[in-house]
């Protein structure tokens, strides 16, 4: 769903884009290769727009950065140049072609190994978020498994079943009989769900990478229901959070950016009760999907006793 979407939306743009490059040369004598310039800018222009602008609005009420995880302007630099390159390799390439791209989970030979995880993509997103993150964790000698979510738009309840049937998917490939959760962003709250419709059996573990647990500013622009339950003192977040809700597996953790620009304020917006909650800089929303501090720290926890 979310492939056919950003499918016909990147088709959509390149027409108008062809349209106008077309007029631009038959009509007001550009040469093609002045309008194939403008058309590209345009096009990058775009994205970075929108990467900035949710940087600014994150500016406007964003929590205290800890003098640890403070960065300079360089650093700054880097995590914007991350997350602008992200989310345009996701958006224009990764989700809207990810059943080209990925291929199936390598499974079946993994019973002997250790803990299987289960990656769980966030809002407006496929499995195809996970495909550099899977690669690197399968490197480091993890068995992984992806799942998408569907459809985009709807209550995040709605994605605890098909969760439940991929778990069962991955176990039985495996032998296995826990695997680890992994979920970014919305996808955190989808595990959640999960946990408190069908228990934690076959957990051992969740962790988090950036997700919304106590809501984000930004979700008062977002599409679907989906997005309302992630605004701020949503009633449905508040019950989610509410006192022995949800069944946390044992070394349960949020791992979430002092820098994200989209899950702010960001320490109010990320810590999860009952679980270990572990800050990280310099590192945008996004950005994540690539992110080699984001994977350092996810493997650090992955690797500490839960």
């Amino acid at each position: 769903m979310a492939a056919r979407q950003f499918r016909w939306l990147l088709f959509g743009e390149l027409l108008i884009y062809a349209a106008l490059s077309g007029w631009l040369v038959s009509r007001a004598g550009w040469t093609p290769w002045q309008a194939g310039g403008l058309a590209l800018a345009s096009f990058l222009g775009a994205r970075l727009f929108l990467v900035m602008l949710t940087f600014g609005i994150m500016l406007t009420d964003r929590s205290v950065v800890p003098p640890q995880l403070r960065i300079g302007p360089f650093a700054a630099l880097r995590m914007v140049l991350e997350e602008y390159a992200a989310f345009i390799m996701l958006f224009a390439a990764l989700i809207p072609f990810e059943s080209l791209l990925m291929g199936p989970d390598r499974l079946a030979h993994c019973a002997a190994r250790r803990t299987p995880l289960l990656l769980i993509h966030g809002y407006q997103c496929n499995r195809g978020f996970w495909f550099w993150l899977r690669g690197k964790l399968e490197a480091a000698g993890w068995t992984v498994a992806t799942h998408s979510m569907e459809p985009v738009w709807t209550e995040i309840d709605n994605y605890a079943d098909g969760i439940d049937r991929r778990i069962d998917e991955v176990l039985a490939a495996t032998g296995a009989s826990q695997l680890i959760l992994v979920g970014h962003s919305m996808g955190g709250l989808a595990c959640r769900a999960y946990l408190r419709r069908h228990g934690k059996a076959k957990v051992a573990r969740l962790i988090t990478l950036g997700s919304v647990h106590h809501g984000t500013r930004l979700a008062r622009l977002g599409v679907g229901p989906n997005a309302r339950q992630m605004q701020i003192g949503n009633p449905w977040l508040l019950a989610l959070g509410a006192t022995d809700a949800v069944p946390l597996p044992p070394g349960s953790a949020s791992i979430y950016s002092c820098h994200d620009n989209y899950v702010f304020p960001q320490e109010t917006g990320s810590t999860l009760e009952g679980a270990a909650n572990i800050p990280i800089g310099g590192v945008g929303h996004v950005g994540m999907a690539i992110s080699p501090v984001m994977l350092g720290k996810l493997l650090e926890t992955l690797e500490s006793p839960p």
